[in-house]
């Protein structure tokens, strides 16, 4: 599969301050993939790295086949789109004239500012001047500045923010639509379970270097995070701390109606017969860790680094 983004040993500094630190990335044609981390990981470092705003102080990036800057910029911006945190527009314009207005700058066909209003959901907003827009208005409007020109590399960062939770579903829908297409999609979010569904893979960053990188299951395996088997029913005086063998278990929440068990994949099936075979149990749930759970367990890696543990 063609690598549409590579970052080969990749360092950023800021005078003494190292933002990004030998970073190694492919990002490959039709994925999406989430980029994670606290404030100050190197997620905008990245961004801007692959935009061709800043350029690293050593190693190489390639975007769609070049260096993002230099005589291959100007043909990647037609080919890649951007949504900002915080987008910003001109405020006396309507949201068409907007969407018109860059795709002159980008040089794409302007016909395609209503279609991409209405993919959004603004068309009824269309002639309505920016400054009457919400915040989540200006989120979509920003969406379908980004869809311009049917972009086949797609930067979103924070993109869901102002959305609610029907918007935010059909955002990541229209994101799977444009990845089957094979348009490539770099998001990132602190919203991790909004995201989990959509995404093929993730990398997680801290401190400027990469603390993992891989689909949830890789990361799981990677992780080796307990699962979480969740049962409900009526099972009056048993003890649920005793009773498993071998088997590593952490019972919790024993309230006689719901049981919540951890315990590492190997050991599964042992819970499992268990709670299968024991007379009140009425249902039972197997939870994976979630991506939430793998980021907290990566990000704790750069914590434990700077605290010198082993």
């Amino acid at each position: 599969m063609t690598a549409v983004i590579t970052f080969n040993r990749v360092t950023k500094r800021h005078g003494p301050l190292v933002r990004l630190d030998g970073l190694d990335l492919e990002v490959r044609e039709g994925e999406v993939m989430a980029l994670l981390g606290h404030n100050g990981a190197g997620k905008t470092t990245t961004m801007k790295l692959i935009l061709g705003l800043i350029a690293p102080s050593e190693g190489q990036v390639s975007v769609l086949g070049g260096a993002p800057a230099g005589p291959h910029a100007e043909r990647l911006r037609r080919q890649l789109g951007y949504l900002p945190e915080n987008v910003s527009f001109y405020e006396q314009l309507s949201g068409r004239e907007v969407l018109r207005y860059f795709a002159r700058l980008k040089r794409t066909d302007r016909s395609q500012a209503d279609e991409l209003l209405e993919r959004v959901g603004l068309s009824d907003a269309a002639q309505r001047r920016v400054k009457t827009y919400s915040k989540g208005m200006r989120q979509r409007l920003g969406l379908a500045q980004a869809l311009l020109g049917d972009p086949r590399l797609l930067l979103l960062d924070e993109p869901t923010t102002g959305l609610d939770p029907a918007a935010t579903r059909d955002f990541y829908d229209a994101v799977r639509t444009l990845r089957d297409n094979g348009c490539t999609v770099l998001l990132s979010s602190h919203v991790l379970p909004g995201i989990e569904p959509y995404i093929d893979r993730a990398l997680i960053l801290g401190g400027g270097k990469r603390l993992a990188l891989g689909s949830l299951n890789e990361l799981r395996e990677d992780a080796g995070l307990p699962m979480t088997v969740r049962a409900q029913g009526h099972w009056t005086g048993i003890d649920w701390t005793q009773g498993w063998g071998e088997a590593r278990v952490e019972p919790r929440h024993l309230n006689g109606k719901q049981l919540e068990i951890g315990v590492p994949a190997e050991d599964k099936m042992i819970v499992l017969r268990r709670l299968a075979d024991t007379p009140g149990v009425e249902d039972i749930e197997l939870l994976p860790p979630t991506l939430e759970h793998l980021y907290t367990h990566f990000s704790g890696r750069i914590s434990e680094t700077s605290r010198g543990t082993p």
